[in-house]
């Protein structure tokens, strides 16, 4: 059975960071695309970042320069360090796993983790 758990997220105030983690099991994700998508209150799912097998790295606008995604295949994990907080990166937090290509589109990614609440106070 596959598995994607994530971290526990948090409140933290803005300007300030925070670690997520998606540990996989189940299957090994050394060769899929893996993301992190979120989802604000009456908002749609964004991608966020993205990683690919070769460590290519993609990022929405809203987050160059302060979010960096990475990935340990040894450990079957994927990481998002989030820097310099801002009240609007307030949502919840997915990550998720697909074969071949990043997509932007939710519905394409068939592995998902439970989503972790991260909230930024202004």
């Amino acid at each position: 059975q596959v598995q994607l758990v994530e971290s526990r997220g948090g409140l933290v105030q803005a300007g300030g960071s925070l670690r997520l983690s998606c540990a996989a099991s189940g299957q090994t994700f050394g060769t899929y695309v893996r993301v992190w998508f979120r989802q604000a209150p009456g908002k749609e799912r964004e991608l966020v970042a993205a990683i690919t097998r070769g460590d290519t790295t993609n990022y929405a606008d809203s987050v160059k320069g302060r979010f960096t995604i990475s990935r340990d295949n040894a450990k079957n994990t994927v990481y998002l360090q989030m820097n310099s907080l801002k009240p609007e990166d307030t949502a919840v937090y997915y990550c998720a796993a697909r074969f071949l290509a990043i997509s932007g589109a939710a519905n394409e990614y068939p592995y998902w983790g439970q989503g972790t609440q991260v909230t930024v106070s202004s």
